[in-house]
């Protein structure tokens, strides 16, 4: 075997692996991986069983073009086509254009217009803070995860961070009567709104909770791989907006307050600062994300995609 022969099969091998855990309730960095390049499914293995440990993972200084950037998605599962997609294409955006790439299983997360200026509005999440949420819990069977790739990021603060929080330690701290009291219980998912509250196109604003689109999902589900439960309140818009089935809208709108107060507490957070050739990946069913306002004079260009995730299993 030659030199070169040695250095190849070496790359991304299990051993040179490193899974460095945040600290905080959720996050590992993993290093010594280059995502661009084949990984053997001995470090397939150990990357997954990180995933299912930490919730969250980071590669730091990686250079994907689209096809490698799917590839690394397709280590922890199947890309799919994101939910906003037809949303975007109904409301007349190009294919191929600044908002909708080309590949269907990509999206494209920015600040840019379509002149590609940066800006505050763009129609989609620009520069807003964008609220706790997981991602499109709106439909009938959500992503197991979503992974994303920041390919311009600004240069000096308003860099959009991004903070995640562990739904499973938030699920076993709930108070006795709050476990009570979501037992069994589903909620509608608001399909209206993406998660900066921007009305979706083509579709109507709702005025009562009987108008709120979206499917029904369990208040706790269960993870299929890890079978631990975790709370699951997808997004939160304006009232009306998510609901509890079977409730009051008083009671429903009570009772969701302190779920939210509960599941967003800092203790269950930890926030990942974004870099050039940053590669986060996050689970959708176990995990909410938040992420802080973007400066509106600076480019932010994120490349995103979603794993396809299985029918959601009540808790």
């Amino acid at each position: 075997m030659t030199a070169q022969q040695v250095q190849t099969t070496a790359v991304n091998a299990p051993e040179q692996v490193q899974v460095v855990p945040s600290g905080a309730a959720l996050g590992a960095e993993i290093r010594g991986v280059d995502l661009s390049q084949p990984v053997p499914e001995a470090t397939r293995e150990l990357m997954r069983k990180a995933w299912a440990d930490h919730l969250v993972l980071v590669w730091r200084g990686q250079h994907l073009p689209d096809e490698a950037f799917l590839a690394a998605a397709g280590v922890f599962g199947i890309p799919k086509e994101p939910a906003a997609r037809k949303y975007e294409v109904a409301g007349g955006y190009k294919i191929g254009g600044k908002r909708v790439p080309l590949h269907p299983h990509l999206s494209l997360i920015s600040n840019l217009d379509e002149e590609g200026r940066s800006v505050r509005d763009n129609g989609g999440l620009g520069s807003y803070e964008v609220v706790w949420h997981s991602d499109n819990s709106y439909v009938a069977v959500p992503p197991a995860g979503s992974m994303l790739y920041s390919v311009v990021i600004p240069k000096s603060g308003g860099g959009g961070d991004t903070w995640f929080n562990n739904q499973y330690q938030a699920y076993d701290d709930l108070p006795a009567d709050l476990k009570a009291a979501i037992k069994g219980r589903t909620q509608i998912h608001d399909a209206s709104r993406n998660s900066a509250g921007v009305l979706r196109p083509t579709v109507k604003m709702p005025t009562k909770p009987e108008e709120v689109p979206g499917p029904a999902h369990p208040l706790v589900r269960i993870h299929p791989v890890t079978g631990k439960p975790a709370l699951y309140l997808g997004r939160r818009r304006d009232w009306p907006s998510n609901y509890i089935v079977g409730m009051s809208n008083e009671e429903s709108e009570a009772l969701l307050d302190r779920l939210w107060a509960h599941a967003t507490q800092e203790k269950y957070a930890w926030k990942h600062v974004w870099q050039v050739g940053d590669v986060v990946l996050w689970d959708n069913r176990c995990a909410m994300h938040y992420r802080s306002e973007v400066d509106a004079s600076q480019p932010r260009v994120m490349h995103r995609t979603v794993i396809n995730g299985e029918a959601v299993i009540p808790g």
